[in-house]
């Protein structure tokens, strides 16, 4: 893996994907898998168990970003994006599950429609400097 770190300004070309928030082990941060009622959770890198009830929420943003030479597909992790979407991704969970609730929709993994259009609307076309 190359150490070379840097800054790049670059704009939004598109969201690459509506799921902007998972289940992330609090020891590692890998994706955790809950089990198919969401009553348990497994994190298959350090081996993490627990309740899904007690799962922590993290953001993840895939983008496809441009500067005046390239292309390139980034994603953006974590707390840096709390400023963007106003509430942490835990609430912000909590809140897609309600509408989900309320809408009826089955699947809690679900964004909102609305969510992902004012995501679009917020990034695309928007100018950034990004850590690599």
């Amino acid at each position: 893996m190359n150490s070379v770190r840097g800054l790049l300004a670059a704009s939004v070309i598109s969201v690459q994907n509506s799921h902007f928030i998972y289940p992330a082990c609090q020891k590692c941060f890998s994706r955790l898998i809950l089990d198919s009622r969401y009553v348990l959770f497994n994190c298959l890198k350090c081996g993490c168990t627990g309740e899904a009830k007690d799962a922590s929420y993290r953001y993840r943003l895939s983008l496809k970003i441009a500067d005046t030479n390239d292309l390139f597909d980034i994603t953006v992790f974590g707390s840096c994006l709390d400023p963007f979407f106003g509430v942490t991704a835990e609430n912000l969970q909590r809140c897609i599950q309600d509408l989900n609730q309320l809408s009826g929709e089955t699947n809690i993994d679900t964004s909102p429609e609305v969510l992902v259009q004012a995501v679009e609307t917020c990034f695309i076309g928007k100018r950034f400097i990004f850590g690599v």
